[in-house]
This record gives C-alpha cells, structure tokens and sequence, in this order.
C-alpha cells in the first residue's frame, strides 16, 4: 500500500472515531475538523501521530480545533 493511502486510511479512521466519541456524522464531524485545521494538522503531522494510541490522536485533534477556534457543544 502506498504511503498516500496510508495517510488517507488513518485520516479517515481518526475522523470516523472523532465522530464516533462527539456523537456527531461522518460529514459533520469532517467539516468540523477540516474548519478548524485538524485535518491539516493530521497530514503535516502523520508521522509522528500514527505511532500514537488512536485516543492521543483524537484529543491533538480536539487540541488543535479549540485553539482555532472550534468549540464542542
């Protein structure tokens, strides 16, 4: 498997879980981290954040979207 798509499938695995745990839809949950620069993040950052348990990678994303302004409800 290429390196891209193994970026691709752990993005999509983080934001499903991120959905899961907010109780929010798919495409909710991806406009909300994309807004808010989580999304960006988890690719700059890929190398480092898939070594990490798959919880430490959603609360960096929580992180990331509150200190750009994303407020969870």
């Amino acid at each position: 498997m290429s390196e891209q798509r193994k970026q691709i499938n752990y993005t999509v695995a983080c934001v499903s879980e991120f959905a899961r745990k907010h109780g929010m839809g798919m495409k909710e949950a991806f406009g909300f981290l994309f807004e808010h620069k989580a999304i960006d993040f988890l690719k700059e950052n890929y190398d480092i954040e898939h070594t990490l348990s798959l919880d430490d990678a959603l609360d960096d994303m929580l992180m990331i979207c509150e200190q750009n302004g994303g407020t969870l409800t």
